[in-house]
C-alpha cells in the first residue's frame, strides 16, 4: 500500500482545512495517510484515527512573538517533529514526507528519510520571505535566513505542490525547480457542503446592512485599515452600516482598542473565533464581504481562502488589487487601486449598498466560478497527480519499509 506522512506546523488537523482535503482525497484514491501536526485548544489528543486518517499531534511551545520567539518556537516544533516522523515510520512506515509551510524548515526533518529512499513533497502554502518583509519591513538576517531556508526547501523537493500560478513561478524561478515537478493545487472549499444558510436580520446589530469579514488578524491583513474604512463611512453620515470580524490573531486586543478610541462600538464588533456554523450565519447575512489584506508583494501573489469562501456564499467583494485575488474572484469583486485606499475602499462598499443589483450579480457569478472552475474538487486531479510523480521516483529504489500495526 501506498504510505504518506504530511506534516503541518501552522494548526492541528483537521482544523487546517486544506490539508485535512488533501488527507482526505487521498484516502479516498487508496494510499494509508498519517497527518503529524501540533496540538491546540479543542485539538489535544495526541493520537486520532479519524475518517481513516491517523493523526498524531505534537506538543507545542509558548506561541512566539517577535523574531527571536519565532526561532524558540519553530526549533520546538522541529524536536518533536523529527522525534514523531521516526516514531511513525517505525510503527507505520512511509513512502513519501509531504511537508507544509509554514515554516520553510521541514525539509530537515525529511533529510535522514531521503537517504532510505523516501522522497519528499513539498506543499507551499506561504512565500516566507515576503511574509516575513510584509511584517518587519526589513532585509536583515532574518530575512536572509528565510530566503535560505526556501532555496534548500525547494532543492530538497523531490515534487513541489503550489497554490496558484504565481507561487509555481516562484518554485521555477528562485528554487530551480523543473516545471514537470510542479504541481498547482488550489484551496477551493466543497460547495456541497460550503452553503450560504438564511439570513439572520439580528446579526445586523439593528442597521439596514452588514459587512462581513473572517480571517486572521495580524499585520498583513490590514483590519486597522477597515477600521479607518468604517470611520470614513461614519463621518460620511452613514448610520445604517454594521462592520463585524470573525476571527483571531496576535492583533486583536490592538484592534479592539482601536475601535474605543475611535467610537466606533456603535458601528464594529469582533466576534472572536467562532464555530463554522456561526462564521457562515454572519457570512450569509452580510451584504458585502470584505478582504483589507494589506497592499503588498505577499498578498498580491497569495490565494486568500476568505475569497473562495465569499464567493461561495455568493457575496459580492471589496478588496485591494492584487495578482491572484483578481484571478480567483474576477467579476465578483470590486478592486481598489490602493491610491488613497481608504476612501476608495470604502467608496466602493458604499456603491454596492445602493446598487443591490449589482450585488446580486456578482454574488451568482462567484458562486458560478466556484462551482464550475475553483470548487476542491477540480483539484484533486492534480493532487494525485503530483502523488504519482512522486511514487514514480520510487520505482528501482529499496526504502527501508518497516510496516507495523499499532497508532
Amino acid at each position: 500500500m501506498k504510505k504518506v506522512l504530511i506534516i503541518v506546523e501552522n494548526q492541528p488537523v483537521p482544523k487546517d482545512f486544506r490539508v485535512w482535503k488533501e488527507a482526505r482525497s487521498l484516502r479516498d484514491a487508496g494510499y494509508q495517510v498519517a497527518v503529524l501536526c501540533p496540538r491546540a485548544k479543542g485539538a489535544q489528543e495526541g493520537y486520532e484515527l479519524l475518517d481513516g486518517v491517523h493523526i498524531y499531534r505534537h506538543p507545542v511551545a509558548k506561541e512566539g512573538n517577535g523574531s527571536w520567539g519565532y526561532v524558540r518556537e519553530y526549533a520546538s516544533a522541529l524536536f518533536w517533529e523529527f522525534l514523531y516522523s521516526w516514531w511513525i515510520y517505525f510503527r507505520r512506515g512511509f513512502n513519501v514526507i509531504q511537508g507544509c509551510n509554514p515554516p520553510d524548515d521541514i525539509f530537515l526533518v525529511a533529510l535522514p528519510f531521503k537517504l532510505l529512499g523516501v522522497k519528499y513533497m513539498f506543499d507551499h502554502h506561504d512565500v516566507n520571505p515576503e511574509l516575513y518583509l510584509s511584517k518587519y519591513g526589513k532585509r536583515n538576517l532574518f530575512y536572509k535566513v528565510q530566503m535560505w531556508l526556501e532555496k534548500m526547501t525547494f532543492r530538497c523537493s523531490d515534487v513541489v505542490i503550489s497554490t496558484n500560478n504565481s507561487y509555481r513561478e516562484i518554485a521555477i524561478a528562485r528554487g530551480g525547480v523543473s516545471p514537470d515537478n510542479i504541481f498547482v493545487v488550489r484551496n477551493g472549499p466543497n460547495p456541497a457542503t460550503f452553503r450560504a444558510v438564511p439570513s439572520n436580520p439580528a446579526l445586523k446589530h439593528g442597521k439596514r446592512y452588514l459587512i462581513g469579514y473572517v480571517g486572521v488578524m495580524n499585520t498583513q491583513d490590514g483590519l486597522d485599515i477597515l477600521l479607518d474604512v468604517a470611520l470614513r463611512i461614519k463621518n460620511l453620515g452613514r448610520r445604517d452600516t454594521h462592520f463585524t470580524c470573525v476571527g483571531t490573531g496576535p492583533e486583536l486586543a490592538t484592534l479592539r482598542k482601536i475601535v474605543q478610541e475611535k467610537q466606533l462600538e456603535d458601528m464594529v464588533n469582533f466576534a472572536g473565533f467562532v464555530p463554522d456554523a456561526e462564521m457562515v450565519e454572519i457570512l450569509s447575512t452580510a451584504d458585502v464581504c470584505v478582504n483589507p489584506d494589506r497592499p503588498c508583494q505577499m498578498n498580491s501573489m497569495s490565494t486568500m481562502i476568505k475569497i473562495l469562501e465569499y464567493m461561495a456564499l455568493g457575496k459580492p467583494i471589496v478588496q485591494f488589487d492584487g495578482t491572484e485575488g483578481r484571478f480567483s474572484a474576477q467579476e465578483a469583486s470590486l478592486y481598489s487601486d490602493g491610491g488613497d485606499r481608504v476612501a476608495d475602499f470604502a467608496d466602493k462598499i458604499l456603491w454596492l449598498l445602493d446598487h443591490p443589483e449589482e450585488r446580486e450579480r456578482m454574488g451568482q457569478f462567484g458562486r458560478r466560478r466556484i462551482e464550475k472552475e475553483l470548487a476542491w474538487e477540480y483539484s484533486v486531479h492534480n493532487l494525485l497527480a503530483a502523488y504519482e510523480k512522486a511514487f514514480s521516483k520510487l520505482r528501482g529504489k529499496h526504502a527501508l519499509q518497516p510496516d507495523g500495526a499499532r497508532p
